[in-house]
């Protein structure tokens, strides 16, 4: 890792994951680095939410936190056109990057955790090269779903698939194949279409689907026939694990 030289030290960049939504998940680690960062940085859609803002949002009211701490809100909208979401990003670092060559500490919160789908990936790709960069993990929202759930990710022998929903109907066929367990992630906007792709894989009844996790309306359903028809939200995920397992 490359850093910039000169008589002033840079300020490091930290990639601080909030969790899937409870703001009680936050590790005791990530609130002390938001309270005490010199400029905290987090996405907001075009409405002016910021979801990972809003989980971290009693730390913003803690009288312990940083008197001088300033924000940058990172507008980006639910978009396929990485020209224009890579054109915020761009913004964004060199933004960043004013505070980072004074020494300055700058924390980007994150859904989830940081380097799990993260988008703190993207401006750690951008800034890594001349300023140091550094994580606090966050709980993912596969381990929240395992969590709420009751359900076990895996067990002796068994193994574990992560697959995007974006991914293509053989790869995610395949993975429903030749893992134990598959979780497939952002389920919601392609429900009908995932929800074929396991009935296809005869592993419709061995799967559960989870949305909004650890929030006030979070949602399980284990009767996936209830949702034939419908989509959901994109946070949210379809966990496929083996009726029979090796428990004893």
């Amino acid at each position: 890792m490359k850093t910039s030289t000169g008589d002033q030290n840079p300020g490091t960049l930290w990639g601080v994951g909030v969790g899937p939504g409870a703001p009680d998940l936050l590790t005791l680690r990530a609130v002390n680095k938001i309270a005490s960062a010199d400029l905290v940085a987090y996405v907001q859609n075009a409405q002016g939410f910021s979801l990972s803002r809003h989980i971290a949002r009693q730390v913003f009211e803690n009288s312990s936190r940083n008197p001088d701490q300033q924000e940058l809100s990172i507008t980006l909208n639910m978009s396929k056109d990485r020209q224009l979401i890579n054109s915020r990003y761009d913004q964004a670092a060199k933004e960043m990057a004013e505070f980072l060559a004074t020494g300055k500490v700058v924390v980007f919160l994150c859904e989830g955790d940081p380097l799990f789908f993260g988008s703190f990936i993207y401006l750690q790709d951008r800034l890594q090269e001349h300023y140091p960069c550094q994580v606090v993990p966050g709980i993912s929202s596969l381990n929240c779903a395992s969590a709420e759930s009751g359900v076990p990710l895996t067990l002796l022998d068994e193994n574990l698939a992560v697959v995007s929903s974006r991914s293509s109907d053989q790869d995610i066929l395949n993975a429903l194949e030749k893992f134990h367990s598959v979780a497939i992630l952002k389920a919601g906007p392609a429900l009908s279409r995932l929800l074929q792709l396991l009935e296809q894989a005869g592993r419709f009844e061995e799967s559960i689907y989870l949305e909004r996790l650890s929030h006030d309306d979070q949602k399980i359903v284990t009767d996936l026939s209830l949702l034939v028809g419908n989509t959901g939200p994109y946070f949210s995920l379809l966990l496929t694990t083996r009726k029979e397992r090796p428990l004893r």
